[in-house]
């Protein structure tokens, strides 16, 4: 599982001072009101130089010293005005011309049509707020989910082509198309699958019957035949529920509700890591609202995911399917082995409502009709159930669309902002309340150079294909320039189900862009309550700390972060009351709008200029704004516990010593470097290049250089997967007090060596050069 680090301490420590660029347009604007002040003042009434002129007059016959003094005075006067204006004005011509020099060296670069290169921040973001418009909002999510469009599909290559051209009238710097072959799973045409109860010689008794579209795709085909175990959500603490109470889960086939903050993949991982012979998944009444009457899901309304614990293509694990055909045949270690189905809750009532056994913990019971919640695994009649999974694999041709403005300063780092086009559904939520933010941030962007922006930096809008088989076109083209990232890649921004409601904003964030979202937050208005901010609604909702919360693996930021090391958010505006529509045929317009009391454009551009105020800084501030030291307030949560076991530890020989020191260095390393940009000259190209190119690489600090990304993709000591993670790491030393007999020693050993290593190669990087770093080892014979 992806550990949970301290955003909420991450929050409350920022310290919120006021930016660089604002600081220069409020001492600019200052300046200005002094000189007019100092000219209408002037014109009012005498001043210094009528009194010097009516002395001059009374005795112009008088000593020499007052001309003299006339002169100086005149000399004073003169020089003062000119350093104010000098004050003014220099710095907006320093940057201008700053600017345009580099166009000029890159040969070809458009100036922008009124000259505005050197446009404040909140000049920029005035004119950003007057472009951004919410009707073409609505007009496109209604033509995105009209009808479903899958990966291949007429419909989804229909709407790739109008995606195209929207970009290209947009007359953006750049406009392309990347295309490959991915294997995808669809349900076989000539088989369908299916569920059955049979007796005990297995007979089939009773045919339940399914939809033939809904099912999970990558899951495992073939048949399951076994006892029924119910499974509540199919986290980890719910299988070790069952362990305790005895209930084994061997060769039996699992019921799992739907949520519980686990993704399909997780739950059918779990089980069949448990040693169940299947899986079943149903939306619970007490999770997903299921009264047609007041917007829920019908009872006969299943809910499909993907079951791939990873992302991308899962036959090309770790690298890229641009022509998988000469890679010989590797299967990611995610695909499940197991078959998994999606059913209703009107199956899963017939079948939970026939289970004998232990009754189910309070926290476990739904709100299935005719439901004595009890986990099973017999049925009262003796029978059993028999589950049979019919998919096929496919190769498809997968298209990603790309359209770029083209930074002035520094085109090679890129801000880099994407959505999902494709769905299995209709996809309003899925698909296209994400498709249309991001052409409208693309509208206003480009609008906005037309008016005299001028980015520092790249920006990238994407529309990915097969988001809907686990983000297969984005992670394709992470893994296809997985070696250049790093280095350009300065944020990315996930637009991915933006919008399921208008009144609780979540972002799912990496730790260095906190600072930015919270400065954000407090700029843009909230879409439900006029007049206040974002941020103030969230302090009367009980914190603004409460939006930030970690990535997860379904995420579209997800891949970006654990897998490529590029800093990722994903922001979200939902209500108390869950969505029930995502990833059902229900997932229309129609009903997005009645969700949001026909609220979908305001909602929709609310969410645009939250994402908007970020990209605008990144794309406009001399030094990138995140949050180097972030990370050293996770481990620093890491170092507690481990302090809480250090006798323990010692008395095995393993020292906590080396996280401790590792984690000082970090901290240091991210200080000086914090304290070093504070005191430069930030208007000299050289330095700014400097720092920014080293703050761009912490987050790829953090990818484990000691596991393979073919065999481990999510090699994020904090975000990924695996034994090299803290999570691991954490769960592991909990053993020393749950379950001293399952700790091993040799193995945490190697975890925590490889752990404190990564952490110390992130210190030592982020030193610079090799002579500023200071490792305290001691040469012994």
């Amino acid at each position: 599982m992806v550990i949970s680090f301290s955003l909420e301490a991450s929050l409350m420590s920022v310290h919120h001072s006021v930016s660089d660029d604002d600081e220069e347009e409020e001492v600019g604007g200052a300046q200005r009101a002094e000189l007019r002040l100092a000219i209408s003042e002037d014109e009012e009434e005498a001043g210094p130089f009528s009194d010097l002129t009516a002395l001059v007059m009374r005795y112009r016959h008088g000593d020499r010293r007052c001309c003299v003094l006339l002169c100086v005075g005149g000399v004073i006067v003169f020089t003062a005005a000119f350093l104010l204006a000098y004050g003014i004005f220099s710095g907006r011509y320093h940057c201008s011309q700053a600017e345009q020099g580099h166009e000029q060296q890159l040969g070809g670069a458009k100036a922008p049509s009124e000259g505005g290169a050197g446009l404040y921040l909140g000049e920029l973001r005035l004119m950003m707020r007057k472009l951004l418009q919410d009707e073409d909002i609505h007009n496109t999510v209604s033509r995105v989910s009209r009808a479903a469009h899958p990966p291949g599909s007429s419909e989804g290559t229909s709407l790739a082509s109008e995606i195209l051209q929207r970009f290209r009238e947009l007359q953006m710097d750049h406009t392309w198309t990347e295309s490959l072959y991915a294997t995808l799973q669809f349900p076989d045409r000539s088989q369908r699958s299916s569920l059955s109860l049979v007796d005990s010689a297995g007979r089939v008794s009773e045919e339940i019957p399914l939809n033939p579209s809904d099912y999970c795709p990558y899951s495992s085909t073939g048949n399951a035949t076994g006892g029924v175990v119910y499974a509540n959500y199919g986290r980890p603490e719910d299988f070790k529920w069952l362990k305790r109470e005895d209930v084994s889960v061997a060769g039996c086939v699992v019921v799992m509700r739907v949520g519980g903050g686990v993704s399909f993949a997780e739950k059918v991982w779990l089980a069949e890591k448990n040693g169940a012979s299947g899986a079943l998944i149903y939306p619970d009444p007490a999770d997903v609202p299921q009264d047609p009457r007041r917007l829920g899901l019908n009872t006969h309304t299943a809910v499909s995911e993907h079951v791939h614990l990873g992302s991308g293509d899962p036959f090309t694990p770790g690298f890229p399917s641009f022509n998988h055909t000469q890679f010989p045949p590797i299967q990611s270690s995610g695909l499940p082995l197991i078959p998994a189905l999606p059913i209703t809750a009107t199956v899963a009532s017939k079948l939970l409502s026939q289970l004998t056994g232990p009754s189910c913990p309070r926290p476990w019971q739904g709100r299935l009709p005719y439901v004595r919640c009890v986990v099973g695994p017999e049925f009262s009649n003796g029978r059993r159930v028999q589950m049979s999974v019919q998919n096929v694999m496919k190769p498809i041709l997968l298209n990603n669309i790309f359209s770029s403005l083209e930074g002035r300063v520094e085109p090679d780092q890129y801000i880099i902002l994407g959505a999902q086009r494709d769905c299995l559904g209709p996809g309003a939520v899925k698909s296209g309340v994400g498709t249309a933010i991001l052409l409208e941030l693309a509208r206003t962007f480009s609008a906005m150079v037309k008016k005299g922006f001028s980015p520092r930096r790249s920006l990238l809008f994407v529309s990915w294909d097969a988001g809907d088989f686990g983000n297969v076109g984005a992670t394709e083209w992470l893994e296809g320039y997985l070696s250049m990232l790093h280095l350009k890649a300065v944020a990315y921004f996930s637009l991915d189900q933006a919008v399921m409601g208008d009144e609780v904003l979540s972002a799912y964030t990496s730790p260095l862009l906190v600072d930015l979202l919270d400065a954000a937050i407090r700029q843009v208005e909230h879409p439900k309550h006029a007049g206040q901010s974002i941020y103030s609604q969230a302090e009367r909702d009980g914190g603004s700390w409460r939006i930030m919360k970690p990535l997860y693996l379904n995420s579209g930021a997800f891949s970006f972060t654990a897998f490529a090391g590029v800093p990722a958010m994903e922001l979200r505006f939902t209500e108390e009351r869950a969505y029930p529509f995502i990833n059902t045929p229900l997932d229309s317009v129609s009903r997005l709008q009645e969700v949001l009391g026909g609220r979908l454009g305001v909602t929709g551009r609310s969410l645009g200029e939250l994402v908007g105020e970020m990209v605008l800084r990144l794309a406009h501030d001399h030094i990138l704004p995140l949050r180097i030291t972030s990370y050293a307030q996770t481990v620093l949560q890491f170092s507690a516990q481990l302090n809480k076991h250090s006798a323990e530890l010692q008395s095995r020989g393993l020292s906590p010593q080396w996280v401790f020191s590792a984690r000082g260095d970090y901290s240091r390393a991210a200080e000086t470097l914090q304290r070093a940009i504070d005191y430069s000259d930030l208007h000299e190209p050289t330095i700014t290049r400097f720092y920014n190119t080293r703050i761009m690489k912490v987050e790829y600090y953090f990818l484990s250089q000691y596991v393979s990304a073919v065999e481990t993709p999510f090699r994020h000591v904090i975000h990924g997967r695996g034994n090299h993670t803290l999570s691991a790491l954490t769960e592991h030393l909990g053993l020393l007090t749950s379950d001293p007999g399952r700790f091993d020693e040799s193995s945490f050993r190697r975890q925590l060596a490889l752990f404190t290593w990564t952490l110390q190669g992130a210190a030592n990087a982020l030193n610079g050069d090799v002579w500023s770093i200071h490792n305290m080892h001691r040469f012994t014979h």
